[in-house]
């Protein structure tokens, strides 16, 4: 029972969801590992393998023992002070403690556990049994990998899992583990493809499991290794072609294949004059076949197929794809062709009778905020007002296309394509397109200034709008994606280098709603939208010392925020740096004590200065602010920090030399004055006592 060996666990069930697949697969492998190492049955560096298809979970777990060995426990009991009495002897909690372990007083021992001194016993707990503890253990981590997925009964049995359970195999080595998992008892025996391959497999050991079942069951149980054979066949299918898919895509069509084959498939060439985007979400969403496109971007009328059937004669599969895909492809030429038989700017009024937010109106209310709040954006950057409103003004008609109502996910592409239809301009058409960017991390911005327009003036009216009415996100939830929209404005702003201060344009967002309808949350706005702009910039390569410097003092201009940064990084590399950031945190810590105790203050007066290192100070101070003033008005952000440099000595000297808190009201006001000059001057770009945090 202590031989160490490799364990195999496989769980066969029916179809499991597609889109969990991955994570349910990597999760069960995850679960289960991580209790055979902390029960001490798996090395804490050991291999192990994660399987996952269509019908199966596995995990191959290396080196694994029959038999935990005996591991030392300590167990705390009471702190050393509650244990002892005053005169030295064991209190009832201590007696108590040492009898309910089953030994004296004398053999508990005393150790920190990082907050105080307590008692403890030192004892050895008798290792585990595979056999005894594979299926509790198999148990939990299935749940633990399901358990933000829909769970199933079946039969008469009160189980429950994603699909019901078909079989389920646990070998240690060649011996087959005892037990049962959601009401299936274990074995040896796994089943391979459904058409393919021998419906039935037995494994002579758990090392003996991905070879058979390829060979003989025509399943590929790896699932990593499952992409990237159909990654490298759709590569050689593609000729030459790009191929336009995503990740999520990649995974889907691996979750619902065992053995991947590759065809490649056609559609009538006519279909091509509806917006590709159309044809390629029809064949990736609903066919889950991969389009292909050339050189210069456009749709070619291949595309390929991903098959859980290996033929040397496809025909009929590749026919039957193409026959189910014209139907499909025909469907959105219908909704084309019918949707462009109306103007888009003639749907506008109809936006009357969508609803929007029940406390925030329709989308023809919003749409009018929309103009008015893109107008006055546009007027701010010299871009035409003129557009801007006429493209806030077509920018959700498109919301009552047919097309649309079929594919959601095309709002503003097919806007973009019926404003061109429509003889609209260019930059509006473009705009209305732009305004729904970035719609996920990392993707692109508007790439105009009417579509940024748009876009700033959408993201903020909704922001605004739901923060109004108290709908703001809390904790994981956050069901209308305001992070997402925070995080655009923020990108929008810094990437795209607009000199809008934000405080204006929460303001202009939140005055554009209905006098009375929502409340006043302009400042928790600004601080939701600085929370996103902190994480972008650590995810840029920021540190958190550097982030929280310049952004605790709220830059009106996000658009300057990252010449700030790179200037306080610049800074912070001078050998004065550390020095002056620690006496940066010590008057920051002198003036709030002061103003604790009801201090008052204002400029220093040089006729008070009696210490020659105060006198010094002052003097450096003037010196350097003198020449920073210009630097920074300039927007030379570094060469402003690197003008108090000189200060280090001065500043050195007066911490040395000089008593602040000193009896004499008149004197002590002063110092603390001269301090809050130096915290004023030094301080405008950047809180330089946050590097010392």
């Amino acid at each position: 029972m202590t031989d160490r060996a490799s364990l195999l666990v496989e769980l066969l069930t029916e179809e499991l969801p597609p889109k969990a697949l991955r994570a349910l697969g990597h999760g069960f492998a995850d679960a289960l590992v991580k209790d055979l190492r902390e029960s001490g049955f798996a090395r804490a560096d050991g291999e192990f393998i994660a399987y996952a298809t269509p019908r199966r979970l596995g995990v191959l777990v290396r080196d694994v023992a029959g038999q935990a060995p005996d591991r030392e426990v300590i167990v705390k009991g009471p702190s050393v002070k509650a244990g002892l009495g005053a005169d030295g002897k064991p209190s009832p909690a201590l007696l108590g403690f040492a009898k309910k372990r089953g030994v004296p007083v004398e053999k508990l021992e005393r150790l920190n556990d990082g907050k105080q001194e307590v008692f403890a016993h030192r004892d050895l707990a008798k290792g585990g049994v595979l056999d005894t503890n594979l299926e509790l253990a198999v148990a939990e981590a299935l749940k633990k990998a399901s358990a933000s997925l829909k769970m199933m009964r079946w039969g008469d049995r009160d189980d429950q899992f994603v699909r019901p359970v078909r079989g389920l195999v646990m070998l240690h080595g060649g011996r087959v583990v005892p037990g049962a998992v959601l009401g299936r008892a274990s074995g040896r025996t796994t089943r391979g493809h459904r058409f393919m391959g021998e419906g039935a497999i037995e494994l002579a050991g758990a090392d003996d499991y991905e070879r058979p079942l390829e060979r003989d069951g025509k399943v590929v149980a790896n699932f990593d290794h499952r992409a990237q054979i159909i990654r490298t066949k759709l590569a050689e299918m593609a000729a030459g072609a790009s191929i336009a898919a995503g990740d999520t895509l990649y995974d889907e069509v691996t979750a619902l294949v065992e053995y991947p084959a590759v065809y490649e498939a056609h559609f009538d060439q006519a279909f091509l004059a509806v917006p590709q985007e159309c044809l390629m979400l029809t064949m990736q969403q609903n066919q889950k076949y991969f389009p292909l496109i050339d050189g210069r971007g456009k749709l070619l009328n291949r595309f390929l197929i991903v098959s859980n059937m290996a033929l040397a004669h496809p025909h009929h599969i590749v026919r039957g794809n193409e026959r189910v895909l014209r139907a499909r492809l025909a469907d959105a030429r219908f909704f084309y062709d019918q949707d462009r038989r109306v103007r888009l700017a003639s749907r506008v009024p109809g936006l009357a009778h969508v609803v929007f937010h029940s406390k925030l109106g329709s989308q023809l209310e919003r749409v009018e905020r929309l103009e008015r709040l893109a107008a006055l954006i546009a007027a701010k950057l010299d871009v035409d007002a003129r557009l801007a409103r006429r493209a806030a003004r077509l920018a959700k008609a498109d919301l009552l296309t047919g097309m649309v109502g079929e594919f959601p996910e095309l709002q503003g592409i097919m806007g973009m394509h019926y404003a061109r239809h429509d003889n609209e301009p260019e930059a509006v058409a473009a705009a209305i397109e732009a305004h729904y960017h970035p719609r996920f991390a990392g993707d692109s911005l508007p790439g105009e200034p009417v579509g940024s327009c748009i876009a700033l003036a959408d993201k903020l009216d909704t922001i605004t709008g739901l923060f109004g009415i108290g709908q703001q996100p809390t904790g994981d939830k956050d069901p209308f994606g305001l992070r997402r929209l925070a995080l655009g404005v923020a990108r929008i702003l810094v990437e795209g280098g607009l000199p809008l201060p934000l405080s204006e344009l929460v303001g202009a967002a939140f005055s554009g709603h209905a006098r009375g309808a929502i409340g006043d949350a302009h400042t928790d706005v600004e601080t939701f939208i600085f929370e996103r702009l902190r994480g972008y910039l650590r995810d840029a390569g920021y540190t958190a010392n550097e982030t929280e410097a310049v952004l605790c003092l709220r830059p009106e201009r996000l658009d300057l925020v990252p010449r700030q940064l790179a200037a306080v990084r610049t800074f912070a590399a001078l050998p004065e740096a550390e020095s002056l950031a620690a006496a940066n945190k010590r008057v920051v810590n002198i003036l709030r004590q002061a103003a604790a105790k009801g201090e008052s203050f204002q400029n220093a007066d040089a006729k008070m200065l009696r210490e020659p290192a105060e006198r010094a100070l002052f003097d450096a101070l003037r010196a350097a602010s003198a020449e920073a003033g210009p630097r920074l008005a300039a927007g030379d952000f570094t060469g402003y920090l690197e003008a108090f440099a000189v200060l280090k000595p001065p500043v050195d000297a007066f911490f040395d030399s000089v008593m602040v808190m000193v009896d004499d009201d008149a004197l002590r006001r002063n110092r603390l004055a001269l301090l809050a000059d130096l915290r004023q001057e030094m301080n405008k770009v950047a809180d330089v006592a946050k590097l010392a945090a």
